[in-house]
Formats: C-alpha cells, structure tokens, sequence
C-alpha cells in the first residue's frame, strides 16, 4: 500500500488529548480523518497513523479517446489519447456522470469502496506500456473520476510518459491545495478544470469551493496549456450574468483560455430535470465570446 503525500499528524485534539487523527492537506477540505476511516473523497485511509493512498494503481476505466472529448480543442486535435481512471472525488455534484466511481461514501475500518471492486491495479510501469503500446497515441489523461485524489500515483506515473514522448493531460475539478499542485504540474502538459458554476452559493451546494477552483486556474494556465468546461444545468447556473462573470474572470487571466459550454442530461440524483435547452446554450455561448477567442457548445 502505498503511503499518501501531503498529510500531518494531530497528535492531539480540541481538548488535549492524545489522538492518531491525521490531516489530509491534499485539497481544502482538510480532512480531519479518525484511525481505519477514510476522508471525504473515499480514497485515503488513515491505517494505524499512517494516511495511505488507497486507489494508487487502481484503474476503474482505459480507453482510448479523441483528445477534443476531454474536451481539449486547441490541443493536438485529431489525435487520440488514452484515458484512465480510478475512483474517488472531493466533491458531490448530484449531476455526476461517473457517480458509480466518483462519488462513494467514506469508508470506515476493514471495508473497501465498492468501487474497488471494479478496478484493476496497474503499476505506473504498466500504465506507461499500456500507453505506449498504442500506434500514433498522443499520450496519458487521467480523468473519469477526479485524479488528485490519487496524486501520488500520477506522480510516480507522468514522468515515466513524458520520458517516453508521451503527454500527460488531466481532467479535474481544479479543487486542490497550491502546494500539491505545484508538486504536480512540471509533469503535466494539459489540463481541462471544469468550472461547475460561478456563484460561491452553488459549489457550497456540491462541497466545493469557488475561490480555491480559481485560484487552481490561474496557477494551473500559468504552467501549461489549460481549457475550462461548464456544464450548464437549467435553473440552476444558467443565468445570462453568470456567464458574463464566468467569461471576464476567464479573460483576465488569458482570452485565449478555451471555454466549452456544454449540454446537460439527466444524471444520478438529476434524473428528474431535463435536458438543457439547445438555445440556452447558444445565448450563453455567445455572451461568453464578447470576452474569449475560442467557446465552444458541447453535447448538442
């Protein structure tokens, strides 16, 4: 088992006492997680004092994909990538399309996430054939479930791709703490952060976090080739001035920055609304191009 990366001791509690709590420093939440319990994301254990990265190597999903479904268009499109994922997230979108894999329960002493049970251990050495073995592949992207979560595996991981020639693209929700970003990115080529919303009401509602999501684009644009996506549910983060502020705050810091604006459909606990309007997302497609170079409309 593979023991996880930016983590303290709490050698105490509120009151004094000795405890073997650990805090995950991974992303905001700053998981306070108890002995033989995990954190909020499922993912990583606190074992006898010791956090440890329970989904390092577990592979949910590969498959080979177009790198615009990432979605990434301004980055070597035409070219097919292959795409892996784990299981485990640090936020709650009742929208999810990958609830089966991302959005599990922490999990309490001698039981496994269900999830784990779907997946398939994968060295980085293997992962990096799997990637290699595949004719004209453009390289790696985590994705699927939400990859910091296992950061420790995509860091043993990405240098062994990009030794090969390989890229390495990721596809998260941009909710992570500055130093394990910063630990991460001299490894990473591309990335998609899917802006859910931008109102600091709606991420609250998906244990998200607005701030943290923009202060995560802006150092993650700054390092390498970065596109945004929002899926835009109706009544929900639809309104015509979310957009313009979406949009602005994109611009400042590049209008070069992609923005895909895309469909929703009924997914996990949103069975019940229905599909987003083509025409909502054009209007919103349009509002968004009086400040960026390149939107696109998904899912239509």
């Amino acid at each position: 088992m593979r023991e996880a990366l930016f983590y303290e001791k709490e050698e105490t509690d509120a009151v004094g006492r000795t405890c073997r709590k650990l805090r995950c420093i991974l992303c905001p939440h700053a998981c306070l997680i108890p002995e033989g319990q995990t954190g909020l994301c499922g993912a990583r254990r606190n074992a006898a004092g010791v956090l440890h990265a329970e989904n390092y190597g577990r592979i949910s999903a590969l498959a080979l994909d177009p790198v615009e479904k990432k979605p990434l268009r301004r980055f070597h499109p035409g070219r097919q990538i292959l795409s892996a994922g784990s299981y485990g997230c640090n936020m709650r979108c009742a929208f999810c399309q990958n609830s089966d894999i991302s959005q599990i329960a922490p999990q309490t002493a001698g039981r496994e996430p269900a999830a784990y049970g779907q997946t398939r251990f994968f060295s980085p050495e293997e992962l990096l054939e799997a990637a290699a073995s595949v004719p004209d592949n453009l390289g790696l992207a985590f994705t699927y479930n939400e990859p910091l979560t296992g950061i420790e595996y995509i860091l043993d991981t990405a240098p062994l791709i990009r030794e090969a020639g390989l890229k390495v693209v990721l596809v998260s929700n941009g909710l992570a703490c500055r130093e394990p970003l910063s630990a991460l990115l001299p490894f990473v080529d591309a990335m998609n952060i899917d802006i859910k919303g931008f109102t600091p009401e709606f991420y609250r509602k998906l244990n998200g976090d607005l701030e943290t999501v923009k202060r995560s684009m802006a150092q993650c644009a700054a390092a390498c080739h970065v596109e945004a996506t929002c899926l835009i549910i109706p009544g929900e983060n639809d309104g015509e001035s979310e957009m313009a502020g979406l949009s602005a705050w994109l611009a400042s810091i590049s209008p070069a920055i992609p923005l895909h604006v895309t469909r929703f459909f009924p997914r996990h606990k949103m069975t019940d609304k229905a599909p987003t309007p083509p025409e909502t997302l054009y209007r919103l497609a349009e509002i968004a191009k009086e400040r960026l170079e390149y939107v696109f409309v998904g899912n239509v």
